[in-house]
């Protein structure tokens, strides 16, 4: 056998992290501060694939019965590439993985695909290993994205919302504290029955492991608080992770005036991503939502699930 499958353990963290940081699809939050500040809610179950002591590719999974997810507690999964291994390698190395998970009575592999905006070097071998091994596309939602080489305008609506913002002299900056902002962001989505999928304390743990990469921009005219958006840095892609604003916020169009401030401010980037507007398991698109970023110039790609029987 050309790979050796080896799984994750703390003494390997070090190399883990380090082969993520040069790997051509991964993430920051792939990297194992990340993955594991919310451990105690997930059998970790992750790989990492060998040859020759040299890391190929990593797996990042975990357990659900007799389910492998890469990754549930994860936006994305995806099997973490080298920029060196190449098509067959990756055919391979997928049938080692497959045939790794069979033998421990695992029945189903969920795989949730990094899409290519995120990649920093082609990496789509991974689609077409699943085609090879017969992966049913289980789940699709539909997320909207700014080329920001040629962005598409405001429309007229979103443009007089910011001219008026900038009358008003609301001011957009950084906030290193959290706390405020997510009193409002927990009073807003409350009235949608949720949470925010990270609490106080986990956002302000990962904010401080992540400096560069998690950021807190606020709206505020004086030092009243109208909006705000988490954004994580992937490098090539700005990630708009939460979105919230107070009722006067609303009116003024607060949050459409931090989206406007972070297009211009990270320019010279490739993408403004601003997440999914899909429900139920992709089957329902909330037209509203997605309406809300088309009309700042966003455009659709898609985050597909597979699932590969075992």
């Amino acid at each position: 056998m050309k790979f050796e499958i080896v799984k994750y353990n703390n003494t390997l963290k070090k190399d883990w992290n380090a082969f993520i940081s040069t790997s051509k699809n991964g993430l920051f939050f792939f990297e194992r501060e990340f993955m594991e500040y919310h451990s105690d809610r997930f059998t970790d179950h992750s790989l990492l694939i060998f040859n020759k002591n040299t890391i190929q590719a990593v797996f990042p999974a975990n357990e659900d019965g007799k389910d492998i997810i890469s990754h549930a507690g994860l936006t994305f999964g995806s099997l973490i590439m080298s920029k060196y291994v190449k098509a067959a390698e990756v055919l391979e190395i997928f049938s080692e993985i497959i045939k790794y998970y069979q033998e421990l009575s695992f029945s189903r592999m969920i795989y949730k695909t990094v899409p290519h905006i995120f990649h920093k070097y082609p990496s789509e071998e991974d689609l077409y290993a699943l085609f090879r091994h017969n992966a049913i596309l289980l789940r699709r939602d539909i997320s909207s994205v700014i080329n920001l080489s040629e962005p598409i305008r405001f429309s007229e609506t979103k443009r007089q919302l910011v001219k008026k913002c900038k009358e008003k002299e609301i001011v957009v900056s950084e906030n290193k504290d959290f706390n405020e902002y997510w009193k409002l962001l927990s009073e807003v989505l409350q009235k949608f029955g949720v949470k925010p999928v990270h609490t106080i304390k986990e956002i302000s743990l990962l904010q401080e492991k992540f400096p560069d990469q998690i950021k807190l921009f606020e709206a505020r005219k004086g030092n009243t608080l109208l909006a705000g958006i988490v954004i994580f840095d992937f490098g090539n892609v700005i990630h708009t992770q939460y979105m919230a604003a107070s009722q006067e916020g609303r009116k003024l169009g607060a949050l459409d005036f931090i989206n406007y401030i972070l297009i211009n401010k990270y320019k010279e980037r490739k993408y403004y991503s601003f997440g999914i507007s899909t429900e139920k398991q992709g089957m329902l698109l909330n037209e509203g939502l997605i309406q809300q970023k088309e009309n700042m110039g966003a455009r659709g790609i898609v985050l597909d699930f597979y699932s590969i029987k075992l």
